[in-house]
């Protein structure tokens, strides 16, 4: 990776360019962004770059894909900068937005899991075909209509009206978010959390196509993790490198 050259080496830009994959012009743009530190110039006004800068374009690249391009990028000028600690607090947040994301899918996995099979509704309960009234599903689940009617305004359940009545007609597909969305409140979360959960649900097409969904999410989960352990081993060579 070129980490026993020396410090008085000199890189041209094409020479971190071709060693990473990249073009001469987005080296360029990482410098001045502040994700490389400032190249020395030549006489004619030429960049020349030492394999310090080639340890920052490691570092960043390593980055990328545990942080994000955005917040890698910060880390990178922090260092850059001398704030050290600064860099170390953006490591820290996105930790915890892994560990948080962790949380969220256990949850998921959770309410799920307490849903089983939904019961077919009672007779004197049916709307019609394949729907229930908002009564007689909040009596089924032990809460209010007004709670259904409330998270039906944050878009976590969205019923159909009855053509004759105008009164809400909950299928089967609006049940199960029902009861999904009455596990997750059980366990703590609030409906800003609970909506992009419903989506998930929503976007699978039901619960069975959203197995495959959560292994997929963890598959995601757990390669960001690891990205993170890549991208802090980088980083700790580069802040030796500084010294």
């Amino acid at each position: 990776m070129g980490r026993n050259l020396q410090s008085s080496e000199r890189l041209r830009p094409v020479d971190l360019a071709r060693g990473h994959g990249l073009s001469t012009q987005a080296v360029r743009n990482y410098e001045e962004a502040g994700i490389l530190p400032a190249a020395a110039r030549t006489p004619h006004g030429y960049r020349t770059y030492t394999p310090l800068h080639a340890g920052a374009l490691r570092a960043f690249l390593a980055l990328l894909p545990g942080h994000g391009h955005r917040t890698a990028t910060s880390i990178m000028r922090a260092v850059n900068e001398g704030a050290v600690d600064e860099a170390l607090r953006l490591i820290d947040e996105s930790h915890a937005q892994l560990l948080d994301d962790r949380r969220t899918l256990r949850a998921v996995e959770d309410a799920l899991r307490d849903l089983g099979p939904t019961p077919a509704p009672e007779p004197d309960t049916a709307a019609g075909p394949g729907g229930t009234f908002i009564g007689p599903l909040a009596r089924r689940l032990g809460i209010r209509p007004a709670t259904l009617r409330k998270w039906e305004h944050a878009g976590l359940v969205c019923p159909r009206r009855d053509a004759r009545t105008g009164y809400r007609v909950y299928d089967e597909a609006d049940v199960r978010d029902v009861r999904m969305v009455h596990q997750l409140r059980r366990g703590g979360y609030l409906l800003e959390q609970i909506a992009p959960l419903i989506a998930r649900v929503r976007e699978a097409g039901g619960l069975e196509p959203l197995e495959g969904a959560l292994r997929d999410w963890h598959g995601r989960l757990s390669a960001r993790g690891r990205a993170m352990l890549n991208g802090a081993a980088e980083l700790e060579a580069y802040l030796r490198e500084r010294g």
